[in-house]
């Protein structure tokens, strides 16, 4: 049974990216498809990691740590070094997004406290402008 391949139009297409992405992320040397002329050939190996860079980047990993974790997977027994490295890179993630949402309340509260405060000054106003009439 032959196995199974895509075009890099399927899937820019499946993945809702443009080919051009798809042909960066080659170019990093994140994927490596066959080449019939000038077309490029992808495998389910392709397709497995492209779904994984997008992950990635949905997560916050920069594409040399996605390169990273691939090429532990790659190395000899490097299964389970890729997995302790993964999990290394989403802890740190993690501690990052908490500190941005750290931040983001802190700056919504002070939003909330100037917000407060600009009503308070117009109810002001509009008193005064009441009792001078």
């Amino acid at each position: 049974m032959p196995e199974q391949t895509f075009s890099i139009r399927e899937l820019a297409q499946e993945f809702d990216v443009t080919p051009r992405a798809i042909r960066y992320y080659e170019t990093k040397g994140l994927l490596a498809p066959r080449r019939k002329g000038q077309r490029r050939i992808f495998s389910r190996r392709d397709r497995t990691r492209l779904r994984l860079i997008l992950r990635g980047k949905r997560l916050g990993f920069t594409l040399d740590e996605t390169r990273e974790v691939f090429e532990l997977y790659d190395a000899l027994n490097g299964e389970k070094r890729q997995l302790e490295r993964l999990l290394e890179i989403q802890a740190a993630k993690r501690e990052e997004l908490n500190r941005k949402r750290r931040d983001l309340d802190a700056a919504l509260d002070e939003l909330d406290a100037f917000e407060r405060q600009c009503r308070e000054l117009l109810r002001q106003m509009k008193g005064q402008r009441v009792a001078s009439s």
